[in-house]
């Protein structure tokens, strides 16, 4: 059993390096993008898509039990890799983002991807209030499956965010399950200084949330808050995963800069050259 959790989660490490890999090769092909935060979720969308998630269609998310929404719809790039990594999308189909007319533009679209985007994301906030309601309306019609929202922490500085909080609690929406990628980095800077949002853990056990900490590049620790979130038949969970922006590029990492810039080709080759190739999969 050790042996095959070790060999499964070099797995899913191997899925989060190759979405940090495409989301340089996305943002840097486009000229524009957010590739830090996209970089910085890596090891989130490795073990959502590649461990968690259950659907009964590799062509439409919508027809299995559980349900994503990227709330934080900047880093769609990273959202994209996994979506290609698990099946979802051609891997060739990557070359398209932010183009005009494309499925993957440079926030998650509904309109122009309906089999797999819940909701139209960019306006922080939103999504998150969605997913609470995709989870009463799937309570009320009696289905099972959780609901996955993922935010940064800059967006827990948006007031629809606590709103949604003190609803969700109220309600016990058990099956709702919200990830946090705390990295302390916004557009502005650093969110520490814009405005304060720790201690974010407190906050939500106040609310009556169930809360797990995590380092959210370390593997085995998502899959084991994960786990223990779905459990919880009482209370939506809260996990705060403490990420760093860009993780895995070291001129890049914890800069604010790469919040919403795009690195040049040098610095393109540069960062894939440090990422490394994953041995079982190939680029876009």
């Amino acid at each position: 059993m050790i042996m095959k959790e070790r060999i499964e989660n070099e797995r899913l490490q191997g899925l989060a390096r190759q979405i940090r890999r495409d989301s340089i090769r996305m943002t840097a092909r486009a000229g524009s993008g957010h590739p830090g935060g996209a970089m910085g979720a890596a090891e989130i969308f490795a073990v959502l898509y590649g461990s968690v998630l259950r659907f009964n269609s590799r062509s439409n998310a919508a027809l299995g039990p559980d349900r994503f929404i990227l709330s934080n719809g900047h880093i769609c790039a990273g959202w994209y890799s996994a979506l290609s990594l698990t099946g979802f999308i051609s891997r060739e189909e990557l070359r398209t983002h932010r183009k005009m007319g494309s499925r993957l533009q440079g926030h998650p679209s509904k309109h122009r991807f309906p089999e797999v985007v819940e909701t139209s994301t960019g306006p922080l906030g939103q999504g998150f209030s969605v997913a609470s309601g995709i989870a009463m309306g799937k309570r009320m019609r009696g289905e099972t499956g959780a609901v996955y929202c993922l935010t940064g922490d800059g967006e827990m500085q948006e007031g629809l965010i606590w709103e949604t909080v003190m609803s969700a609690a109220h309600h016990r929406l058990s099956s709702l399950i919200l990830i946090i990628s705390d990295n302390d980095i916004q557009i502005d800077g650093r969110t520490s200084r814009v405005k304060k949002v720790r201690p974010l853990n407190r906050k939500f056990e106040a609310f009556d949330w169930q809360v797990f900490n995590v380092d959210g590049h370390d593997i085995a620790a998502l899959r084991d808050a994960f786990e223990r979130a779905a459990e919880d038949s009482e209370r939506p969970s809260c996990i705060i995963a403490e990420t760093i922006m860009a993780k895995g590029v070291s001129f890049m990492e914890g800069d604010p800069k790469w919040h919403g810039s795009c690195p040049s080709k040098q610095e393109t080759v540069n960062a894939l050259d440090e990422l490394g190739k994953v041995d079982f999969l190939e680029d876009f």
